[in-house]
């Protein structure tokens, strides 16, 4: 147990972290390390002060640590505990399937009602939004009713799962869930997956003859060239489906022909081997480069920055190297689980949804999906000037974190209370 007065973080972090002159009081935080249900571990730092009430307000990204969120400190204020945990995927999400995801979500809810805490609000900021809701949908499912089989088809024993129900709901700045975010800013003009240079001029989105002016990194795409875009996206995104489909299914079968004795040595190196695939140019939304379409505060470029050669042709960008299980689980738009119009009809706990309204990562046209697809009905709709983090969109204005963060409070206190 650390007990303190003084942030643990410095004055120079930015970003997703807090600013530390906002943590107001005295406060503990206690690390506790978690085993889960199938055998894995998972960490979680639980923070209270003295004014700590019975609530408790859950943080947790598939893929990040977000131990110094910036809403750490307003969930504070709030009288509410904070307990902010890890996935087993911590920096390396290779093999992040977000069904085994849910038993370290689960391994968290159980500790916190071993706890003693009466009601517990999951926070999703961001892709941590896809994961919990999927967490919420299936634990309000009766037990035989959950997934039986992740998209790549491995058991799931969720039906074997324990995973208390909660309270609330608040997604901060959630997009439509990992694989639909990647589907929406996957390059389709890459003609084989095994050569990422190759380009199809006809849908090349950083083509002068398509709409694209380099000089000023900015373009005004036809909506024509959109419509097919879009279509070329699908596409891309079911023909990696298939490739890795087809990974899946000769690992099965060799496996089988191990398993029943006589296979070759060719099977048996086929049954052993784990597949993993690169996917490139997955930053090319045209939305990011021309934000006429779906107007809205934010500035020109993607999450990644303003200059495509980077982030849709460098190292830089979500989903570079996968697993087949991986891919089909987390960044298949078109096969996981954890897209938010598949999962946030099942909430019905009260929900707070923050919109940042320069954000680069999920647009207006993604939010308004999201809130009609909530199934509460006690559902509240809050936009914020803010990037994608919540930081400033111009010189002097006050980041919208706080905002929200102030916000976020006043809701938990008004319906946790």
């Amino acid at each position: 147990m650390a007990t303190t007065d003084k942030p643990v973080v410095t004055a120079g972090m930015r970003g997703a972290s807090w600013d530390p002159r906002l943590m107001s009081r005295p406060y503990r935080v206690v690390p506790y390390a978690l085993g889960t249900a199938d055998g894995q571990r998972t960490l979680g730092f639980l923070f209270t002060t003295a004014e700590s009430g019975k609530t408790v307000v859950s943080l947790m990204h598939p893929r990040e640590m977000a131990v110094t969120h910036y809403m750490v400190p307003h969930v504070l204020d709030a009288g509410c505990a904070c307990w902010v945990q890890g996935s087993r995927s911590i920096g390396n999400d290779l093999r992040l399937e977000h069904e085994v995801a849910l038993f370290d979500v689960a391994a968290g809810m159980a500790h916190l009602r071993s706890l003693g805490y009466e009601k517990i609000v999951l926070l999703g900021n961001s892709g941590g939004a896809g994961l919990y809701t999927l967490y919420n949908q299936q634990s309000s499912l009766p037990a035989a009713q959950r997934i039986a089989r992740t998209p790549g088809g491995r058991p799931t024993a969720l039906a074997e799962l324990e995973m208390p129900r909660v309270d609330g709901i608040i997604l901060l700045s959630p997009h439509p869930g990992q694989g639909r975010l990647l589907m929406s800013g996957i390059d389709p003009s890459v003609v084989s997956e095994d050569d990422p240079l190759e380009t199809d001029p006809a849908l090349d989105p950083f083509s002068r003859d398509n709409g694209y002016d380099a000089g000023t990194g900015a373009a005004s795409y036809d909506p024509a060239f959109v419509r097919r875009y879009r279509a070329a996206q699908a596409e891309r995104v079911a023909r990696i489906d298939a490739r890795a489909r087809e990974l899946l299914r000769r690992k099965a079968e060799a496996r089988a022909k191990v398993k029943a004795g006589g296979a070759s040595m060719a099977e048996q190196r086929i049954a052993a081997h784990a597949p993993i695939f690169q996917v490139w140019r997955t930053d090319a939304d045209l939305r990011s480069w021309d934000i006429s379409l779906d107007p809205s505060d934010r500035r020109t470029g993607s999450l990644w920055g303003r200059n495509p050669l980077v982030s849709n042709w460098g190292s830089v960008g979500f989903g570079r190297v996968v697993t087949p299980e991986s891919w089909l689980s987390t960044w298949s738009g078109l096969s996981s689980n954890a897209a938010l119009e598949k999962t946030a009809g099942a909430i019905t706990q009260p929900t707070l949804l923050v919109e940042y309204t320069g954000d680069q990562c999920t647009f207006p046209a993604d939010i308004r999906a999201i809130h009609e697809q909530i199934g509460a009905a006690d559902k509240r709709h809050l936009r914020v000037r803010g990037n994608h983090h919540g930081l400033a969109l111009a010189p002097g204005e006050e980041p919208g974190q706080r905002i929200a963060g102030r916000a976020a409070g006043e809701w938990l206190r008004e319906k946790m209370a």
